[in-house]
C-alpha cells in the first residue's frame, strides 16, 4: 500500500473520512449524508466567515457532487441549513465526474445573462463513503490502482459576484471558459460507468478506453481555447503547421503542438494521478515550477476531484506567486468523458490567508518526488480471472 501510494504520487497527510478508516468500512447511507455535510458546511461557514457576505444575500447556489445523491437535493440541504431567501436559484448537479466544479462556473457564467447584480455560491465537495470502485470478472481489464488509492476527502466553497461594488475587493474576474463533452462516443461514455458488479455491489467500473478517451476530450478542449489565450507567435505557428500538412500535404511533419505556457501564467489541471500530470507537462510545455501547485496538491491532499483545481490555486497564492494582472487556467477532465477549462485574471496581488488549506505547513513544501518511480502498466490494470 504504501509503495502504491508513493508512485500514484500522494504522501502521508491525505484524508479519509472517518468511516472508511473503520474496518469493516461503514459504506451507510448516513455515514455519507454525515461526510457530505461535514464538507459542504465547514467549506461555507468558512467561505461566509471570510467574505462577511450573509446567507440571505446569495441569489444563486449550485453544488456538485458526482456520486451522491439525496431527496431532498444537497442544495435545498444547504438552504434549509442557512435559511436562505425563498426565491434563491438552486442547482444540484451530480454524476458529472471530477470536472463538475468547472462546469458549475460555466453554468453560472451562463446565468449573469439571466440573473442581474446577484452573488452566486459554487459548492465543490468530494464525497467518497458511498461507492466502491472495482471489477468485473466478465469484462475486459479494468483499471483499478489508481481510484483505489487516489481518492481523498475535499470540498471548496467559491463565491462569484456581478455586482460592481464587489469588485475591489475580488480576487479574481472570470475571463473565458471552454466546455467539451464527447459522450456521443460510447467508448468515451463507459470509461468510467456506475454499475453493479455480480455480488450486487453498486460501484464506478474504469475501463482501459479511460486514456485515449481522456486524450481526445483534453486534445478537442485545446484546440477550442488556443485561439483565446494563446500569443501570436503561437497562432502563427499553429497556422505554419496548418498550412504545410494540411494543404502542402507534408508527409515528413509532424503535428505542431502549441506551447500553452506562452499563454497563461499560471496552470492548474485537475490532479488525476501523477502520470497525468506528468503527461500535461510534457505536450503543453509547461515548467516544473509551473506543475509544482498541482503535484504538491496531489501529496498533500490527494484526488480531491472537482474541488482539486482550487486546492492548487490556493497552493500559489500562499506561496505569493500570484501578481496583479496574472492569468490563470484551471483544467479538469472526468467521465463523460468531459473535459473544462477556466480562465481567470488576478484583479490584484493574492496575499497569504490564514483561511488558506495550506496554512501553518506551506513552508514544507515543494517536496522532492524526483526519486518516485511511476507506476507500470501492471499496477494500473488487473488482468480478468478466467
Amino acid at each position: 500500500m504504501k509503495m502504491m501510494m508513493d508512485k500514484a504520487g500522494l504522501g502521508d497527510s491525505t484524508y479519509l473520512p472517518e468511516n472508511m478508516t473503520r474496518v469493516p468500512h461503514d459504506l451507510s447511507f448516513p455515514s455519507a449524508r454525515k461526510e457530505t455535510e461535514r464538507a459542504m458546511f465547514g467549506a461555507i461557514d468558512a467561505l461566509l466567515a471570510k467574505t462577511n457576505v450573509k446567507a440571505q444575500d446569495i441569489g444563486i447556489l449550485v453544488v456538485n457532487c458526482s456520486l451522491f445523491q439525496v431527496v431532498p437535493s444537497l442544495s435545498c440541504t444547504i438552504v434549509n441549513r442557512y435559511k436562505m431567501r425563498d426565491n434563491i436559484a438552486n442547482y444540484s448537479l451530480s454524476g458529472m465526474g471530477c470536472t463538475c466544479g468547472l462546469v458549475a462556473i460555466g453554468l453560472v457564467d451562463q446565468l449573469l445573462h439571466v440573473f442581474i447584480l446577484h452573488l452566486r455560491e459554487i459548492l465543490c465537495p468530494k464525497i467518497i463513503v458511498h461507492f466502491r470502485f472495482f471489477t468485473f470478472s466478465n469484462c475486459s481489464e479494468y483499471l483499478i490502482g489508481t481510484p483505489k488509492h487516489l481518492c481523498s476527502s475535499g470540498g471548496a466553497a467559491i463565491l462569484l459576484s456581478n455586482h460592481p461594488s464587489d469588485h475591489k475587493r475580488s480576487k479574481y474576474q472570470l475571463i473565458d471558459t471552454v466546455h467539451t463533452h464527447t459522450a456521443s462516443s460510447n467508448p468515451a461514455y463507459r470509461c468510467i460507468f456506475q454499475e453493479e458488479d455480480e455480488s450486487g455491489f453498486r460501484g464506478v467500473a474504469i475501463s482501459k478506453d479511460l486514456l485515449v478517451s481522456a486524450a481526445d476530450a483534453i486534445k478537442l478542449n485545446l484546440t477550442s481555447l488556443g485561439p483565446l489565450i494563446l500569443p501570436l507567435s503561437e497562432k502563427n505557428l499553429v497556422l505554419k503547421d496548418i498550412v504545410t500538412r494540411k494543404i502542402l500535404r507534408s508527409k515528413n511533419a509532424k503535428p505542431y503542438i502549441p506551447n500553452f505556457s506562452k499563454g497563461v501564467d499560471h496552470f492548474f489541471p485537475h490532479v488525476g494521478g501523477k502520470p497525468v500530470l506528468d503527461d500535461l507537462q510534457k505536450k503543453l510545455g509547461f515548467s516544473v515550477v509551473a506543475m509544482e501547485a498541482s503535484r504538491m496538491t496531489l501529496y498533500r491532499f490527494g484526488n480531491t476531484s472537482s474541488s482539486s483545481v482550487w486546492y492548487a490555486l490556493a497552493y500559489a497564492e500562499a506561496k505569493g506567486r500570484i501578481k496583479k494582472g496574472d492569468s490563470l487556467w484551471q483544467m479538469a477532465f472526468g467521465s463523460g468523458f468531459k473535459c473544462n477549462s477556466v480562465i481567470w485574471r488576478a484583479i490584484k496581488f493574492v496575499e497569504f490567508e490564514d483561511s488558506n488549506p495550506w496554512s501553518g505547513e506551506i513552508h514544507k513544501y515543494p517536496q522532492n518526488l524526483d526519486d518516485v518511480q511511476p507506476m507500470t502498466k501492471e499496477e494500473y490494470y488487473l488482468e480478468p480471472s478466467n
